[in-house]
């Protein structure tokens, strides 16, 4: 015979699963949030071969967008340009970008009242790079309450069989190995003082062993986090990608962003839209995607006041760069500069730049420069006021 108080005990806690059940599923995706007006939210997403089934696709896109009122967007698998620009166009609060969809393209999209752009483009187009690049990734250079950010959005290659064999060219981890790689020097030369954020369906996991992981020589760069290592090596629950399972989409950040990102109001998530779902993971994948979204919230400290504006580094950039033939060099500084000057590695001067009074740009043909990386130093009065790293391919 049971006993009635183990019974009622049993009763009760079948009860409690019931209610966490059904709260669970009243839940709709009105009721995702992650955005706030304090913090700067980043969010990557492969929304496969965008819109996958039509306008059903873009308006549950556009709902979960407005949901999570986040301040970036950047997606993978856009198919259809019509279809993106309609959502963007029904989205109140953001505008977008989206440069191709040569194998699924990559996009942005932002809130223009909160992200001041000041340029999108990609990177690594030439054909030399498309084994490790099927998808040239896409900078986003902007400003967030005046403090620069580069965006770098991206889509590696696919599939593999778990092993890295780096004399195989076409190893898809090869591939990817080569990418990540190839990124972090992009950065490291072009960006080395900058908020960097790198997102994307990177398609591979940052917890394999050393021997085979593609990210390897990124997280022994002390300099580099991906911040959403916690998640990877955490419940495949949490994960971005669960009908493997594995975690593949990813959020790396430079060190100018550690402290930002140790804050009590920052944050990083997958988004399990498919919670927010009556009918769950089944209905998401039909009609959505089959990668869950994965946010960044960051509480980015203000920038230096206006009376301090004098006292920042002078800008002196470039693009694009890594360059082949020609490129732009954009300066300011508060004393006009007057001359740019390129040397070689053994410090022997190739290049001299003559700049006229108020010029802030200068394109320069390289046609006389072999490849390899070049130093440039921004001049006034004969002083160098500061260097940039070059890198031509041709």
């Amino acid at each position: 015979m049971i006993d009635p108080l183990v019974h009622r005990k049993f009763l009760m806690i079948i009860f409690c699963q019931l209610v966490v059940c059904l709260s669970i599923r009243a839940q709709n995706i009105q009721d995702l949030s992650f955005g706030t007006e304090s913090t700067l939210e980043i969010m990557t997403w492969n929304i496969e071969n965008f819109p996958k089934k039509g306008a059903t696709t873009v308006n549950y896109v556009i709902d979960i967008i407005e949901a999570l009122d986040v301040d970036i967007l950047a997606l993978q698998e856009i198919e259809d340009i019509n279809s993106f620009n309609q959502m963007v166009n029904s989205l109140d609060s953001y505008d977008g970008y989206l440069e191709s969809t040569f194998f699924a393209g990559l996009g942005f999209i932002y809130k223009p009242e909160v992200i001041q752009i000041d340029d999108i483009y990609e990177i690594y187009t030439t054909s030399e790079y498309w084994s490790f690049f099927p998808r040239s990734p896409m900078v986003m250079e902007m400003k967030y309450m005046d403090e620069g950010f580069i965006v770098i959005n991206n889509h590696f290659k696919c599939c593999g069989d778990g092993f890295l064999d780096v004399d195989n060219t076409n190893d898809e981890e090869t591939r990817r190995y080569v990418a990540s790689n190839l990124l972090k020097e992009y950065v490291d030369t072009n960006f080395p003082d900058e908020n960097v954020i790198i997102v994307g369906d990177l398609n591979d996991n940052l917890s394999d062993d050393s021997q085979n992981n593609v990210f390897q020589m990124i997280l022994d760069d002390d300099q580099y986090l991906f911040a959403d290592l916690d998640i990877s090596d955490g419940n495949n629950s949490e994960w971005s990608f669960p009908t493997w399972p594995s975690h593949l989409d990813h959020i790396l950040i430079t060190n100018e962003i550690f402290t930002d990102f140790e804050k009590t109001d920052s944050d990083i998530q997958t988004i399990k839209v498919d919670e927010y779902l009556t009918g769950g993971w089944l209905e998401y994948e039909e009609n959505i995607s089959d990668h869950r979204p994965v946010a960044l919230k960051l509480s980015v400290s203000a920038n230096l006041a206006v009376a301090d504006l004098d006292n920042d580094k002078p800008a002196f950039i470039n693009f694009p760069n890594p360059f082949g033939l020609e490129t732009t060099f954009t300066f300011s500084l508060s004393a006009a500069p007057n001359e740019i000057e390129i040397f070689n590695l053994n410090g022997q001067k190739m290049v001299s730049l003559t700049l006229r009074e108020g010029q802030s740009f200068i394109k320069y043909n390289a046609d006389k420069l072999s490849n390899g990386i070049y130093i440039a130093k921004l001049r006034f009065n004969n002083t160098s006021v500061t260097t940039r790293k070059l890198v031509v391919i041709k």
